[in-house]
Parts: structure tokens; C-alpha cells; sequence
């Protein structure tokens, strides 16, 4: 990938977003229960929630979105939530360059040192990126909201300042 931005998400992007879901599992693996499907353009953009949840894009040169993700405080941490890389372009390390994007620019402005996430452990691909990435299971300290769901936490990103 050449240049890739990261930029506050639009709606002139939720039809490519939307396009990527045409299943209710990779709707749930993605944003859990609470998602409706199927979905219209209306419904998608109100259960994105964009008003309330920080969302951005990961686009390319041309504009093209490759990636989106959403950041909000939970706990002590920048929690990262609906991360997703165009299924187009999966395996070219994206999923890395959103979250590390991301991750700065919501632990900034939040002002927190940690990050966390929650992933369903079948969800082998995401798991093993975010492993990578340095992310370790922990515990939570309350009911998971999903059976067979993770909570992983990154304190202190080293590559936060690189």
C-alpha cells in the first residue's frame, strides 16, 4: 500500500462499509448483537452510532476506503471497537496501520496510555493481529458482553511515539 490517511469517517463512505457485510455472522463477528440485519443505509448509519463513537477511515490516495474503526474510553483504556480492512485488501498489513492510527490519535485526545479491545476467540485472523500488534488477554472485571468473547489490552504501545 502507498500512502494510506486516516481520516474522520463520512457517510459518503457507509455504502462501501455496508458492502462488506452481507451476512448476519460477519455482522455479529464485527459489531456484535445489537446490529440490525439485514440493514438499510439508515439503520447501518444509526447502529454505527458515528455521533457518539469517535469513527475513522483508513482510505488510500485515491480516496478508496480500506479500513474503518471507532475508539471510545472504557475503563482506564482507549478501547479500539469495530475494526474491519476492505476484504479487497486483507493480508497487507492494514489492520496494523488502522489500529497504530488509531490508536495514537484516540489515546491523544482521550488522554489514556493503555489500549483494549474485545475479539471472539474464533475469530482466529483478528486474534492473531492483534497478538502481533501486542495485545495480551486479560481479564475483565465484569460479565463479557458475548459468550466466547476476549478482552486484550496494550499498556504503554511502544511504537506509540515511532
Amino acid at each position: 500500500m502507498k500512502q494510506t490517511k486516516l481520516n474522520e469517517f463520512s457517510l459518503n463512505y457507509l455504502a462501501e462499509l455496508r458492502s462488506w457485510f452481507n451476512e448476519q455472522t460477519e455482522l455479529d463477528k464485527w459489531a456484535g448483537p445489537n446490529f440490525r440485519f439485514p440493514h438499510t443505509a439508515q439503520s447501518f448509519a444509526q447502529d454505527l452510532n458515528t455521533e457518539t463513537l469517535a469513527s475513522y477511515c483508513l482510505v488510500n490516495e485515491n480516496d478508496e476506503l480500506l479500513a474503518f474503526g471507532q475508539y471510545y474510553q472504557r475503563l482506564t483504556c482507549c478501547h479500539l471497537g469495530r475494526l474491519v480492512v476492505n476484504p479487497k485488501y486483507r493480508g497487507k498489513g492494514l489492520a496494523s496501520t488502522l489500529i497504530k492510527a488509531l490508536a495514537k490519535k484516540g489515546m491523544q485526545q482521550l488522554k489514556l496510555s493503555s489500549l483494549s479491545l474485545f475479539v471472539l476467540a474464533d475469530n482466529l485472523t483478528a486474534l492473531n493481529a492483534y497478538k502481533k500488534i501486542g495485545f495480551i488477554e486479560q481479564d475483565y472485571p465484569e460479565p463479557l458482553p458475548l459468550e466466547n468473547c476476549l478482552y486484550m489490552v496494550l499498556p504503554m504501545p511502544t511504537w506509540l511515539n515511532s
